[in-house]
């Protein structure tokens, strides 16, 4: 288990006051630095400041005043930020906890909820973040793209690319595979799981976003093709 350590800096984001006072409580009894703010502005100023003590986890809300956590996530990862983000929100349908983990955070805890369960998803993504960190950089390139495995970013010509979790994983997964040819129902289960229900369609719709992004002319791509009645290729 990761012992909690005085350097270990959590923000917490929450602009209700008795929640954002518990949660910081009960981190502090854990061991943890806790920082904490009330808007998004502030957290990613907070973040993205060199001068500003380093965070190693941000506990977000999601209904902020001003920039909201969807935002900030999206900011932060579309900067290649890789800070750990543990969202916690009253919003608890599928659809709200798919979006959070598309833009970008890493899990997402339903109001109400535990302290103790609390405390062991902020340990999971410390662990996790810590893990990754002791890594060797794995870097994989073709034309002008480059993917950093490590950093879960992706640059083109140098300029940091914004691409959503879905977006990334299917990248990586194209990268790492030149010239195989990759059913729907392939990519579905490398980058959705087994577990995933709905229509293979949500495939052909995250391939026209990736290619937006990283091919030169979209509507004529030459990194991502498609092999007609076969799937798609890379390369």
């Amino acid at each position: 288990m990761l012992s909690a350590v005085a350097t270990t800096t959590v923000l917490v984001v929450e602009d209700d006051q008795s929640i954002r006072e518990t949660v910081a409580e009960v981190l502090e009894s854990e061991g943890f630095k806790v920082l904490s703010c009330t808007n998004g502005a502030d957290a990613l100023d907070q973040i993205t400041n060199k001068a500003s003590t380093p965070i190693d986890l941000l506990v977000l809300d999601l209904m902020l005043p001003g920039v909201g956590g969807l935002d900030l996530c999206r900011e932060l990862r579309r900067a290649g930020n890789p800070t750990p983000i543990l969202v916690i929100s009253a919003r608890d349908s599928e659809t709200d906890r798919v979006l959070g983990l598309e833009v970008g955070a890493d899990d997402y805890l339903v109001k109400p909820f535990g302290l103790p369960e609390f405390v062991a998803r902020c340990r999971a993504l410390l662990r996790r973040a810590q893990q990754v960190s002791t890594l060797p950089q794995q870097i994989y390139s073709h034309a002008d793209l480059c993917l950093y495995v490590n950093e879960r970013r992706v640059t083109s010509d140098d300029r940091d690319l914004n691409l959503s979790p879905k977006e990334y994983k299917l990248l990586e997964l194209f990268i790492q595979n030149p010239r195989q040819v990759w059913s729907r129902d392939q990519l579905l289960e490398k980058v959705w799981g087994h577990d995933f229900v709905g229509d293979t369609k949500t495939v052909d719709v995250h391939i026209r976003w990736l290619r937006e992004k990283v091919e030169v002319e979209p509507s004529s791509p030459q990194l991502i093709s498609t092999v007609r009645g076969f799937g798609y290729r890379f390369g």
